[in-house]
């Protein structure tokens, strides 16, 4: 399998970007980081997982909102391409240039992250006032729209109230963002519920094209979202994850967040692993198969 020996244009925390002139390529890696560091070890198959339920969803939402998603299939790739096509089989994605709206438009529906630590300070989550008596887990009267700021490489993502972004990003676009972003947590929460995966929050990035507001980035993963399985959810207490959160945990318990990030046991990179393929087969219907040029 050739690695990729061109140079990406775009080079993000687990994923690299081509310029192809009106186009552009979205190669996920296997590379995974949590709070905001590249882990030194990669997870099998995670770039692949990512590419794919992404796929899956601007497909099903596609009558819903535009996205930017041309093909997934190598044989549609540039020439200067085709020499990678095993690496870039299953974890590529050709998707039109958009212009990005600097928000992370995030969706909470569970108290429960950093959303569950402010609620414990003062009752509200980025600015919003949510009723007592709420704990871990605790399934939100209705689904939040909690805007952040889109950090460079290596800074912290910030989250800010409605009324910041309204100043960032200008009042319509702000509600278009919120409407969206609700309208498509939404759709996806029940969709995923009776599958039986309960979608906690999730992370939306946004562009537009022609003038026209446009779901980009990835969508509904578990790395932009927070999975928890149905059976056995009680609020008052951490769920078990089919997200990034098993990692989140080990580092937490395992580093002081000083330094370098440790390598990861073997253990943990497998059982990561197989919660990202399982998040694929509840989500899509389908065993999780890699694929191959």
């Amino acid at each position: 399998m050739a690695e990729m020996q061109l140079r990406p244009d775009s080079h993000g925390k687990v994923r690299d970007i081509y310029d192809c002139g009106d186009r552009l390529l979205m190669v996920a890696s296997d590379r995974i980081s949590a709070y905001d560091f590249i882990l030194p070890d990669e997870i099998p198959h995670k770039g692949e997982v990512l590419t794919r339920i992404s796929a899956f969803w601007f497909e099903r939402f596609a009558d819903l909102i535009p996205n930017h998603m041309i093909s997934c299939d190598v044989a549609d790739l540039p020439e200067e391409f085709a020499p990678y096509a095993d690496y870039l089989a299953g974890r590529s994605m050709l998707v039109k240039k958009a212009q990005t709206v600097p928000i992370e438009c995030i969706v909470r529906g569970y108290l429960t992250g950093s959303g569950k630590k402010t609620y414990d300070e003062d009752g509200t989550v980025c600015g919003i006032k949510l009723p007592e008596g709420l704990t871990e887990a605790s399934k939100l009267p209705e689904p939040i729209f909690t805007p952040s700021t889109k950090a460079e490489l290596g800074d912290h993502d910030e989250n800010i109230s409605f009324e910041r972004c309204c100043e960032i990003v200008g009042t319509e676009v702000a509600e278009q963002l919120r409407d969206a972003s609700l309208a498509i947590y939404k759709a996806a929460a029940d969709y995923a519920a009776a599958q039986g995966i309960i979608i906690a929050d999730t992370k939306f990035e946004f562009g537009f094209i022609d003038g026209q507001l446009t779901l980009i980035d990835e969508c509904l993963t578990p790395d932009s979202s927070r999975f928890w399985p149905v059976e056995g959810y009680e609020e008052g207490k951490v769920q078990p994850s089919y997200d990034k959160q098993y990692v989140r945990d080990w580092l937490r318990a395992n580093w002081d967040m000083t330094g370098e990030p440790p390598r990861i046991p073997a253990e943990v990179i497998a059982g990561t692993s197989a919660r990202y393929e399982e998040a694929f087969k509840i989500i899509t219907g389908t065993e999780f198969a890699p694929v191959r040029g």
